[in-house]
């Protein structure tokens, strides 16, 4: 099992480059970063995690510049967007940042992308939150013929293009892995027909089926839509250093884990990452 350390990486906490130096040297396998864009100030979205929503939403770095910076640091860290926002990003521009990192990080790129939960903010993108998934759905397999194809095109209801020639192409073939957040009804859907994995939030308790039964349920899901099931990564979002959970992730069938690190400068997070990376085996 693969770990890794998520950060909202702000202009207040230690900094992208620093922070990734910090965790290859400890043996963690990937950094990642979350996206906000913005948070307007009359919001009425509930946030998931509680009544208050922290600053670190609207003080976060650009992820791709952010990742960027952690490349030129490092030489084999894994970088990963967790998550990315792509239902307010075009397409296009985006498929060209991705393959920009991925190459310039020598293929160490990871696409996590979600739908997220905040209307007012998608508003301020022109973006219908009913329609999210859909938008979503698209923006990913336009991306995905902009990577793979010589002369792109792509037509739907909410991308369209003619043909175009796009360079560079990710270092990694077909392209990036794709990760899907979230745990809703359709999630495995839209993870078996255009993701290559899946990263629930880790730790969370439900009346539902356990994460190893949602991972089984997702597996024989993509086995019967003609894909490999072990193909698929899981990659299980957001958990804090407890020996008892991450032992429960690894007898699930999770194939990597990402602890969450609080946005903070050099000195308050290094023993934080020291008691991460004492469970990294």
């Amino acid at each position: 099992m693969d770990f890794g350390a998520m950060m909202f990486s702000t202009d207040y906490s230690i900094r992208p480059d620093d922070l990734a130096k910090m965790l290859e040297d400890r043996g963690f396998e990937s950094m990642w970063v979350p996206e906000h864009t913005h948070i307007p100030a009359d919001r009425t979205s509930p946030w998931p995690g509680g009544p208050d929503l922290p600053k670190d939403y609207w003080h976060t770095y650009d992820p791709f510049v952010a990742l960027t910076a952690a490349a030129g640091a490092t030489k084999d860290l894994k970088l990963g967007t967790g998550i990315c926002l792509m239902i307010e990003r075009d397409p296009i521009t985006t498929a060209k940042e991705i393959a920009s990192l991925d190459m310039l990080s020598r293929g160490r790129f990871i696409f996590g992308i979600g739908g997220g939960w905040n209307a007012e903010e998608m508003r301020d993108h022109g973006t219908n939150y009913k329609r999210r998934w859909r938008i979503l759905r698209e923006n990913i397999l336009a991306m995905k013929e902009i990577w793979t194809k010589d002369e792109a095109e792509f037509h739907g209801d909410h991308v369209s293009f003619d043909k175009m020639w796009a360079y560079p192409k990710p270092v990694q073939r077909p392209h990036p892995p794709i990760l899907m957040g979230g745990d809703g009804p359709t999630t495995f859907d839209r993870v078996v027909e255009y993701c290559d994995g899946w990263m629930p939030i880790g730790g969370r308790g439900s009346a539902g089926p356990s994460l190893a039964e949602k991972i089984v349920l997702l597996k024989r899901q993509a086995e019967d839509a003609g894909r490999d099931p072990d193909s698929l990564n899981i990659t299980s979002f957001g958990l804090r250093p407890d020996p008892d959970l991450v032992g429960r992730m690894r007898d699930a069938g999770v194939d990597r884990v990402i602890f969450t690190l609080p946005s903070q400068e050099r000195a308050e997070v290094t023993p934080l990452i020291d008691e991460c990376a004492k469970l990294i085996s």
